[in-house]
């Protein structure tokens, strides 16, 4: 009898063995995605697993394990069975019965501008008698942009205000959005104008009216070069994070704006991003500008260029890679070096294009000196703009550009600085200087 009962169990053993070994991942379902698409650097979101055994085959252990960067960091309970060194990997482990599904919510906390993705997540089986292990990579396709943080308005307000005084006049020949000049009469003023507090006092539709500038025009300059020894990089983050609450700022106000920038994006996991077809802009910016840059020891294949392409944009607007489009063929080509750019036409709104470019900004590539940015704008020869410089690095080859560069322009230099640094340069005809402090600690 006993004997009969060990065969039993024998044979039971095998066949469950047999049976976990042909079916425990059939119809089973594992799903991770971010909860939002994008968010802001220190704002909160979540990740949502869902797990479905949808068959009629128990699964008593099924333990599921993904790893995310260690800048999404998880609060609450989602901190339980983690371990953080280079990246966060987490483990949980679920049981189901038949046909059963499990949602699983994750929350955290953006610690960091970036670009995230979860590509792959591994997952593992138990038999019924917990003997034998199967394995599964799970492929997943789901991505996060955690924006720059958005500086706080005050001090934005004061680079606007600034900007504005460089070219205010009496004349009113384009409205200015930042140098508010008393109330009148609604007139077909676009809605935004329109002062609602006071058009209920008068019983009539009002509207604010502003003083005039000779151009709205601004081309914003980042710089994100940091070669030194000891790196700044809390004064980076700071740079990234002016420029995208200035250009917040002045898209929301209409005006056309420009962003050049000395910065590598890097790309997901699959080569490249569709997100971004259109680069027009950049090609428009830079298309006069003279090639003879030294190459580059990083190039950005640039994914944000065009859908499904594998291409460069050099500083003369020229397109190359396997991309299948044509640009005009320049020997020079592979000695360029490459620029991230962005253009907002008046009313044009596309911040969320820009916060995502941001968003993939990768710090620790090498970068051109922003001066050979400047030499290239300084060689157009431009006339009658405003340029507002975000740089931490207080090189006087990039002052004697700007001295250049300000024949018949306007410029603006913030500067992100540690408490206690000093300026190293005084303002000089068409160049201020914004000292703007960070606590680095």
């Amino acid at each position: 009898m006993l004997l009969l009962l060990l065969l039993s169990v024998l044979l039971a053993y095998r066949l469950q063995k047999f049976i976990y070994r042909r079916f425990w991942d059939r119809n089973l379902q594992v799903q991770t995605f971010f909860t939002d698409s994008y968010v802001y650097e220190g704002d909160a979101s979540s990740l949502r697993e869902e797990i479905a055994n949808d068959k009629k085959l128990p699964l008593p252990a099924l333990e599921v394990r993904l790893s995310i960067s260690r800048d999404l960091a998880f609060t609450g309970e989602a901190k339980a069975n983690t371990n953080v060194t280079d990246l966060t990997y987490k483990r949980d482990v679920f049981s189901f019965l038949f046909h059963q599904k499990v949602i699983h919510t994750l929350p955290f906390v953006c610690r960091k501008r970036g670009f995230y993705q979860i590509s792959n997540v591994e997952v593992l089986g138990y038999d019924l008698f917990f003997s034998t292990k199967y394995y599964l990579n799970a492929a997943q396709q789901t991505q996060l942009y955690v924006y720059p943080a958005q500086v706080d308005a005050g001090r934005i307000r004061l680079i606007c205000q600034t900007v504005s005084g460089m070219v205010l006049v009496q004349n009113r020949l384009y409205p200015d959005p930042f140098e508010f000049s008393g109330i009148r009469e609604y007139r077909r003023d676009p809605m935004h104008h329109i002062n609602w507090k006071a058009s209920a006092r008068s019983g009539s539709l009002m509207v604010n009216q502003f003083d005039s500038t000779t151009s709205i025009r601004t081309t914003v300059i980042l710089d994100v070069e940091d070669s030194h020894i000891l790196r700044s990089e809390p004064l980076t983050e700071e740079s990234i994070r002016i420029a995208s609450s200035l250009a917040a700022r002045m898209v929301k106000e209409h005006m056309e704006l420009r962003l050049v920038s000395n910065a590598v994006l890097y790309e997901d996991a699959h080569g490249g991003s569709d997100t971004f077809k259109d680069m027009d802009s950049s090609a428009d910016i830079f298309r006069n500008m003279h090639s003879g840059l030294s190459a580059p020891a990083n190039t950005c294949r640039g994914s944000d260029a065009f859908k499904n392409t594998d291409s460069r944009i050099d500083i003369s607007g020229n397109i190359h890679g396997n991309s299948g489009v044509s640009g005009i063929q320049n020997p020079q080509t592979q000695e360029e070096r490459m620029f991230f750019a962005w253009h907002a036409k008046p009313g044009a709104g596309r911040i969320h294009e820009l916060n995502r470019r941001l968003a993939r900004i990768d710090t620790h590539r090498t970068v051109a000196p922003i001066s050979q940015l400047l030499q290239k704008e300084a060689a157009n020869r431009p006339a009658g703009q405003i340029y507002v410089l975000i740089s931490k690095n207080q090189d006087s080859v990039s002052m004697e550009l700007l001295r250049a560069l300000s024949s018949g322009n306007e410029i603006l230099w913030v500067i992100p600085m540690a408490p206690g640094e000093a300026l190293l340069h005084a303002n000089a005809p068409g160049i201020r200087m914004m000292r703007w402090e960070v606590n680095t600690v």
